[in-house]
């Protein structure tokens, strides 16, 4: 007998005694899981990386815009109140590895032997039913197979499927056709995907007093340029210098809201950012698109060579800071319904696209934005987002929240929505995005520039976005 669920989502009466399926054990897939305990749904967490948070570990110097206030998932703080785990200071601004460390880590030892590590989930596909049968499909369970940490393959059946696994493995390159610029590849040992970590001796020898090229216009490109001009006026920094490359040309919003930022801390990364071009220790190149990575003459530094044949000086470093990506490749076998530039979900995509508005605040969202022709799958978090920036923790907790509800048929609650989104201070009318020059009269207002206080960036990952 078929119990109906939410969306019309077919659970048999053996389907309904699976797990669902979480990927991902970050900030969203262990909110989602949360959720499920707290309706009386099974979870399995699959996390490829050896801990929880493993992704936020990588970028653990980083301290979060967010505060710790919206930083933990009701749900979540429920289930960790049996444990003891007491509530940081809702006013204070952890670092990635404060997040992981004191909440994540907890959170998923609460969840205890739900949560699989070392399980890179390979495959998720309809049981029994490649994307091509319609045969009797939404009967089925989903498939979802994986390797272990030893190499070994699995696979497990679920009733529904969250892939929360995020974009932190697929960061976008310096091409600006979306393509590694000719040479990138070759040029890897001089490249760098991620905010250093200048606390480390090795990283931080590896930029003092080296010329570097930072690309990007988001959060994470104004935490580069404010650590690297920290570190040109610090001691062992003497010589270090910038070179800030943009795809379009500096106006007034193009370091974000400042102080009419409603997230404080977001702002004051943009004013930062802005100081060190004002400081002289970044100089700005704008309307550079890259297409080429060439190695100097002497053989070791780097010359950056755009489209319309421009060519910088040689600089030691480049760290590209472009965005981030989702990997679609194991979800080949399911019937998603993606927006066709930002790969997010059509429904979402208008909302949150940087070429149709400049507005960094979203219309909070949940299951109905988010789902798929494929009942019963789900992306949440960043990796719901696609390629596009200003994504916040706060949102990819109320899609767990309404997304759960709707899997355990919930209609209501899964329709209401329970999220005010603080706005960036920074709206005007199209996006004008990667645009040369945007002006206040043709309405440019950059959504993608999202600032934050030094060193501080998103309250989900750093990722260009809040």
């Amino acid at each position: 007998m078929d119990i109906e669920s939410a969306k019309g989502i077919a659970v048999t009466a053996t389907t309904a005694e699976l797990p669902v399926v979480v990927i991902g054990a970050g900030p969203a897939g262990l909110s989602a899981a949360a959720h499920l305990v707290d309706r009386g749904l099974e979870p399995l967490v699959l996390e490829a990386g050896p801990s929880a948070g493993t992704a936020v570990r990588e970028w653990a110097h980083v301290r979060l815009f967010s505060r710790w206030a919206e930083l933990v998932d009701p749900a979540a703080e429920k289930l960790l109140a049996p444990t003891g785990w007491a509530r940081p200071d809702g006013a204070a601004y952890p670092t990635g590895g404060d997040w992981a460390e004191h909440y994540l880590r907890p959170l998923a030892g609460a969840l205890g032997e739900r949560v699989r590590y070392g399980a890179t989930v390979t495959g998720v596909a309809r049981a029994g039913r490649d994307r091509i049968v319609d045969a009797d499909r939404e009967a089925q369970p989903f498939a979802v197979q994986f390797t272990t940490a030893d190499g070994r393959e699995e696979r497990v059946r679920a009733r529904a499927v969250i892939d929360a696994s995020g974009t932190w493995s697929t960061p976008s390159p310096a091409g600006a056709s979306g393509l590694p610029a000719l040479g990138e590849g070759t040029a890897a040992d001089r490249i760098a995907y991620r905010v250093p970590d200048l606390r480390d001796p090795a990283v931080r020898a590896r930029y003092a007093g080296r010329r570097v090229a930072v690309l990007g216009s988001g959060a994470s490109a104004f935490t580069a340029l404010a650590e690297l001009a920290a570190l040109a006026e610090a001691k062992d920094g003497a010589g270090t210098s910038t070179v800030w490359i943009l795809r379009r040309g500096v106006s007034g919003s193009t370091f974000g809201g400042g102080e009419a930022d409603q997230l404080p801390a977001r702002g004051a990364l943009g004013l930062a950012a802005k100081a060190a071009v004002e400081d002289g220790h970044a100089e700005a190149v704008t309307g550079f698109r890259t297409e080429a990575v060439e190695r100097a003459a002497d053989g070791g530094r780097l010359v950056l060579v755009a489209e319309d044949g421009r060519r910088l000086d040689p600089v030691d470093e480049v760290i590209v800071l472009t965005g981030f990506r989702p990997d679609l490749s194991y979800l080949s076998e399911l019937r998603l319904a993606l927006d066709e530039r930002l790969q997010a979900p059509v429904e979402l995509a208008p909302l949150i696209d940087p070429n149709v508005h400049s507005c960094g605040t979203v219309y909070p969202h949940g299951h109905r934005e988010l789902s798929h022709p494929e009942q019963g799958v789900y992306l949440i978090g960043m990796k719901s987002y696609g390629r596009a920036p200003t994504f916040l923790a706060l949102t990819g907790y109320e899609q767990a929240r309404s997304v759960v509800a709707a899997i355990a048929g919930d209609t209501e609650s899964a329709d209401r929505v329970e999220l005010t989104l603080p706005e960036t201070g920074v709206c005007g009318g199209a996006g004008l995005y990667d645009q040369p020059e945007a002006t206040p009269e043709q309405g440019g207002g950059g959504c993608c520039a999202a600032p934050a206080t030094t060193l501080q960036i998103s309250g989900a990952a750093p990722s260009g976005g809040c």
